[in-house]
């Protein structure tokens, strides 16, 4: 652990933000905006907003995790995971709680322009993705801690992340779609949406199961039940699995659909890396070896969501 004085200020925020999760929220709005792309709705200040606000959610769910996880005492000194700065004294509590409702507050700000475009389903979704965002390991039942973190991932930073960034762009887009509309209007979320966010959703999961995976020793001696420690080692192997293997299984899907074709297929060049770090995830626990391989899985989820975007953008753009 490193002592107090030997972090300046900007590293030690630096580390409460954890920069190296950041392509979980951007990730998912690259993806949204290459379907975006193709269909002809693509609205870059739908699109900006939409990443920034994605990224700072992630950020705030960063800040609530580091303060929440050490006030319940799940963070303790054994534990094998990056520096969390609550825990290890870097920032006071009262700080880092203040970061986090700071940070959630410019997103819903950021937020505000999305739901004059996208209405009601926007701002039930923004409220919703921020409430989940404190909740996960805050509030009194925190569901981080009750087997539903990989679910609350799957959802908001896959599912909900690259379909709302596609609607945004669509209903800004597409004639005949009012400001605020009550309901989601016609063409604006159509089944490729949702089909697109399964290897953003997947990948973005592996990257907490990687996490929970290392941490499953400390997460049980603390009484933290995440997913990992309910199943253990093997059955959170296979996740992993299922969930890598989902990631290349839709960009075939998307390949023998004529609308797409073959630049669907462009993520597969990422395959090399995910059997790498899938072998480690699948023989280690310690963080000497897993620490390197959630910062992998962030980078392959980075790397697969461009690659997909821009083969889902290429008929419409080439």
């Amino acid at each position: 652990m490193m002592a107090a004085s030997e972090v300046s200020r900007t590293r030690a925020w630096l580390m409460a933000a954890r920069p190296q999760t950041l392509p979980a929220g951007a990730s998912p709005v690259v993806v949204g905006t290459g379907l975006a792309l193709h269909d002809g709705v693509f609205a870059p200040a739908a699109a900006l907003a939409a990443l920034v606000g994605a990224l700072l959610i992630q950020i705030g769910t960063n800040f609530a995790n580091d303060y929440y996880d050490a006030v319940r005492g799940a963070d303790t000194a054994d534990r094998e995971g990056f520096e969390r700065v609550t825990q290890s004294g870097l920032i006071p509590p009262a700080r880092v709680k203040r970061a986090m409702w700071a940070t959630f507050g410019l997103a819903v700000l950021v937020g505000t322009s999305l739901v004059y475009v996208g209405g009601v389903p926007i701002l039930v979704v923004g409220l919703a993705s921020v409430a989940s965002g404190i909740a996960y390991t805050g509030g009194p039942w925190p569901f981080g801690y009750k087997g539903l973190g990989d679910l609350f991932v799957f959802v908001f930073f896959g599912l909900v992340a690259v379909t709302g960034t596609y609607y945004v762009q669509a209903a800004a887009a597409l004639p005949g779609v009012g400001p605020f509309p009550l309901w989601v209007p016609g063409g604006t979320l159509p089944a490729a949406a949702v089909a697109a966010s399964l290897p953003a959703a997947g990948l973005s999961t592996a990257i907490l199961l990687v996490n929970n995976i290392r941490d499953l020793e400390t997460d049980r001696a603390a009484g933290k039940r995440t997913l990992a420690v309910v199943i253990g080692y093997r059955w959170s192997r296979v996740e992993f699995v299922a969930l890598v293997g989902m990631a290349y299984v839709v960009p075939v899907l998307f390949a023998v659909d004529p609308r797409f074709g073959p630049p669907a297929l462009a993520p597969l060049a990422t395959l090399p890396l995910a059997v790498r770090v899938g072998r480690t995830v699948l023989t280690r626990t310690g963080g000497d070896a897993l620490n390197p391989a959630l910062e992998r899985v962030g980078q392959l989820l980075f790397a697969h969501s461009a690659l997909f975007a821009l083969g889902l953008a290429a008929p419409a753009v080439i």
